[in-house]
Parts: C-alpha cells; structure tokens; sequence
C-alpha cells in the first residue's frame, strides 16, 4: 500500500514492538500481532475499530507498555492483516480468541480493551472459552451491540427511515477515500471527533483511517449494519467499565447506557464532555488511566512472574 499508514512523530507514532507473531485463525486467516512491554508484567490486550490498525493505540501502547505486556493485533483486513474471504461477528469472535491463545499462557489473565468494532469483537466472543479463561476485566470504549445505523447521528437530521436509508449509504459507501486533504480532514473530524479534537489528533486519525482498503471498509460495514450483539452484552460475566463522548455520532452515548443497563458487572461508566467517537485518541491518558486502574484492581500476578523494578 502506497499511502502512508500511520503518523511517524508524536505522540501517536506507533512505538517498536518487542515481538510480532502472525497468529492463525480458525479459518485460515493471518492476523499482524505485536507485543510490547516486559514479560511477567501485567497483561492488556488492544482490539481496535472499524477502519482503523494496531497505530490507532499508540498512545496507549507506549504508556502502558513501561509496566504492561500490551498485545495488539490488525483486525482482519485492517493493517497489516491481509483480507479474507469471511468477514462477520463469529470471524471477530475467532480472530481475538486466537490472539489470545497465542499470547497467553494458559490460564493467564488479562484486561482486554475494546474500541467501536472492536469492543464488539469483546462482546462476539463473551460466551467463548478463551475470552472466559483469559479475560479479567473488559474496557468498552463508544461501542455498542445492535441498531447501530439507526441510532448514529453522522446524518444531521431528525431520527426516522430517511435518516437510517441515508446513514446506511454513507457508512457503506464503497468510494475511496483518497489522500488525506484539508477536506478530508474536516470530513473526518465532523463525523468520528469532537470539535475541539487537536489538529494532530485529527491528523493522526485520518492517516490510520484511510489507509483501510475501501472493499475492507465496505465489507466490514455490512456486518455491521446488521449487528445484533445483545446477548453478548448479557454473557460478558467479568467486571466491565465503558466510555463514551458525548459528542460521539457514530456510537452516541445511547449505546452506552444500554450497554451499563444490560452488563451483568458493570463498574463504571463515563461520559467525556464534547468529545467524540475515537476517545482513545482525544483523551488518550484518561483511556490509560481506566485501563490501568482495572489492570491494578483485577489481575492478581503470581509473586514468582512479578517483574523485579530495575531489571
């Protein structure tokens, strides 16, 4: 691919991987994996969103990283993960499933993190034996578990059929997206950012975005238009805490307060003034902050595997 995938300075630079194993899924399907961060430290593992890469949690990754063993992985399609022939909530279920059997020991538990389609993956898998086995506590960043075109608010206009008929052309629109122009810019911040979003943070944002293959997007977008993930809101049985911005149009903080209502476990909900859709990247600290504090509070590290300070 010719465009450029990522920013390369800044706080959103993707970091070095210590390692970067191609995981097999169920199907045959080769996902990109990098692990960051020291062996024996505590486990968080990073699924990104619709149209996005492992770049997309670089500010995340290079923080938590310091004390963390981050695992983060390119959706199928996404990144450096090639296309594949299935695309649907059982293949995001699979993919996450074999992330977490090839960088887990068994038994082995871990914080796993959910943005939009990712946070859908979470709930796709939450009856699954891995995510049963792995997973301690979830963070569910603007996410949500069905109408998901009904209730995006991308289309400025009152809730109804021509708003859903008009949102389901524009989220699934097979056009490319070109390079990244001021226009495109500005298209992208209206429809996933607040509008206070920094001009880096928007940057960064629209180079991982359109960087996504357009048949991936529009492929992608179809699972999505039909996504009813409700019953695994009801199976996700471990502590889960979710974010949402106020001022997020494609997963409008609806989704979030169904979400807090159906979570057999929620400890904590929260709604960040103005901003948007992509809160890993407007509010970077305060999305490591809750993954640290759920990483602190829930995993339980044998003596024996706790990384000594200093080595």
């Amino acid at each position: 691919m010719s465009r450029l995938l990522h920013v390369t300075s800044g706080p959103y630079a993707p970091p070095v991987p210590v390692r970067e194993p191609t995981v097999t899924s169920a199907d045959g399907s080769r996902l990109h994996v990098e692990v960051h961060g020291p062996e024996g430290a505590p486990a968080v593992v990073l699924v990104h969103g619709w149209s996005c890469s492992t770049a997309f949690w670089a500010a995340q990754t290079r923080d938590l990283a310091v004390d963390h063993r981050v695992v983060v992985y390119d959706q199928r399609g996404h990144g450096r993960s090639p296309a594949a022939l299935a695309y649907g909530t059982d293949a995001l279920a699979d993919d996450l499933e074999a992330v977490l059997e090839a960088t887990l020991t068994p038994g082995e538990k871990a914080v796993i993190v959910g943005h939009s389609m990712g946070g859908m993956t979470v709930l796709a898998a939450a009856g699954r034996a891995r995510l049963r086995e792995h997973a301690v506590a979830v963070l569910l960043c603007s996410t949500g578990s069905s109408r998901l075109v009904d209730e995006s608010r991308v289309v400025p206009m009152r809730a109804g059929r021509t708003r859903s008929w008009l949102t389901r052309k524009v989220l699934g629109s097979r056009a490319p997206l070109g390079p990244v122009t001021p226009v495109a810019r500005r298209i992208l911040k209206y429809a996933t950012m607040g509008p206070g979003s920094a001009p880096h943070m928007v940057e960064a944002c629209a180079r991982i975005v359109h960087a996504c293959p357009r048949t991936v997007r529009y492929a992608w977008s179809q699972v999505l238009d039909s996504l009813d993930l409700d019953h695994g809101v009801r199976e996700l049985a471990v502590p889960t805490a979710v974010v949402v911005g106020t001022a997020d149009r494609l997963t409008p903080p609806v989704h979030t307060r169904a979400l807090v209502a159906a979570l057999p476990q929620c400890v904590g909900s929260t709604e960040l003034t103005g901003l948007g859709h992509m809160t890993p990247i407007e509010a970077p600290e305060l999305v490591s902050g809750k993954i640290r504090e759920l990483a602190a509070t829930y995993i339980e590290l044998d003596p024996s595997d706790q990384i000594k300070e200093g080595a």
